[in-house]
């Protein structure tokens, strides 16, 4: 994946933030920053929205039968394998 630097931060930048982001465990100044590059960057924003949706939907996923759906996994392991390109 192609390293784009918008709101004065990279995807890699981002991308290892994202969990804080989600979590809404950031400083104002940061959130604002990956608000901005989230906003130019179309490969961070898609990744983002996958990772905000599983994040939240995992613990009902969970107590439901402790499993995830293979199809998930594959999917978030090829993202995952793509951004260290």
């Amino acid at each position: 994946m192609k390293e784009n630097f918008y709101g004065g931060i990279g995807c890699s930048e981002v991308l290892e933030s994202l969990s804080d982001y989600v979590d809404g465990e950031l400083s104002a100044e940061r959130r604002a920053q990956i608000d901005e590059h989230l906003q130019h960057c179309s490969n961070c924003a898609h990744f983002g929205m996958y990772f905000q949706t599983m994040v939240r939907s995992a613990p009902g996923s969970m107590e439901s039968d402790g499993s995830f759906d293979a199809g998930v996994l594959e999917r978030l392991h090829q993202a995952l394998d793509s951004t260290e390109d």
